[in-house]
């Protein structure tokens, strides 16, 4: 957690400095084409302040209050990134559209692209570190905040091209229209966090996290676990939750059906490369279980094992046992 909170703090200092260099830029060059990644810096400086926020607070131990941590608030950090980002580009296709109609003239361009251009390139490397950190960290927080400067290196090398293009083509409406056409961009990246943070908040399934977790259970599958199905995954920062239903012989005692699911969670803890703790239900097994069951010397066995199952997102995330399918 120290680790992801640096990154921010970094982050945060680094977008500052840019923020009064994309300024600067902007008040040398008067150009509404520079002011849209000005203006995307201030973006910049708030949502890695409510990064920083976010990390501290999902860093808290659970308490009576959130049974399941604070992780959630990573989601919320990426929803107000993603608001800010949105609104930020609604305001420059806004501004650029009138500057069509009311062009003003342009002046000191190369400087102006120079800048831009280096403040594009520190935000390309910070934003690419961030990104696989975050992913590793298992932070949804860093890896938002990274792709948000990436979204901005590619907006600044939209920038130097267009600034390039003004230079040599003097077309009044140039810097408008490039301008326009960024914000649009800008608002499609938003639109993207948004997505994103809603789909954790209202804890949309993320088929990749359970597809893996469904793989690493059917490559190490013991024979005492005869299926396992109802497998539901929500993700609350840099932990993931599981609870699921775990089909085990009937005849087990409790000491033994303590193991097989204590064996269940060190399995994918080991595997998983994310924090995970699991809520397992066992259900006894039934008859009609015995045709996919490998147990050997079954005392209870009513038919021998005649077809394999193997186990998928689909059979595992029903709430049925395997011959119900």
């Amino acid at each position: 957690m120290k680790e992801k909170r640096s990154i921010i703090i970094v982050a945060l200092i680094v977008s500052i400095v840019l923020m009064f260099a994309k300024f600067s830029a902007y008040f040398i060059t008067s150009s509404n084409f520079i002011l849209t990644d000005a203006a995307e810096s201030i973006v910049n400086v708030i949502a890695s302040a409510f990064a920083f926020f976010s990390i501290s607070l999902a860093s808290r131990p659970r308490d009576v209050n959130h049974p399941y941590g604070h992780g959630k608030v990573e989601f919320f950090s990426v929803f107000i990134e993603g608001t800010l980002i949105g609104i930020a580009g609604i305001t420059i296709v806004f501004k650029g559209t009138y500057s069509l109609f009311f062009p003003h003239e342009v002046q000191k361009i190369l400087t102006g692209a120079i800048i831009i251009g280096i403040t594009g390139a520190i935000n390309g490397g910070l934003g690419y570190y961030m990104i696989n950190r975050g992913k590793k960290l298992n932070s949804i927080t860093l890896e938002a905040d990274g792709r948000h400067l990436i979204t901005d290196m590619v907006t600044s090398a939209g920038l130097v091209i267009g600034l390039t293009l003004m230079y040599f083509l003097p077309y009044p409406w140039l810097d408008s229209g490039l301008s326009v056409i960024v914000g649009i961009y800008i608002v499609v990246t938003g639109y993207k966090l948004l997505r994103k943070s809603i789909a954790g908040l209202m804890d949309e399934a993320d088929f990749t996290v359970v597809n893996d977790i469904v793989n690493i259970l059917n490559a190490q599958r013991k024979v005492e676990w005869i299926d396992v199905h109802n497998l539901r995954a929500q993700k609350y920062g840099h932990e993931l939750h599981i609870d699921c239903h775990l089909t085990l012989p009937n005849y087990f005692d409790l000491n033994r059906v303590h193991d097989e699911v204590k064996l269940v969670d060190k399995l994918v803890n080991r595997n998983a490369n994310v924090k995970t703790e699991f809520f397992i239900h066992t259900d006894p097994c039934l008859p009609n279980c015995c045709h996919y069951c490998s147990m050997p010397n079954c005392p209870i066995r009513s038919e021998p094992k005649n077809i394999d199952i193997e186990w998928t997102m689909e059979n595992v995330t029903r709430n049925k046992k395997h011959f119900e399918q």
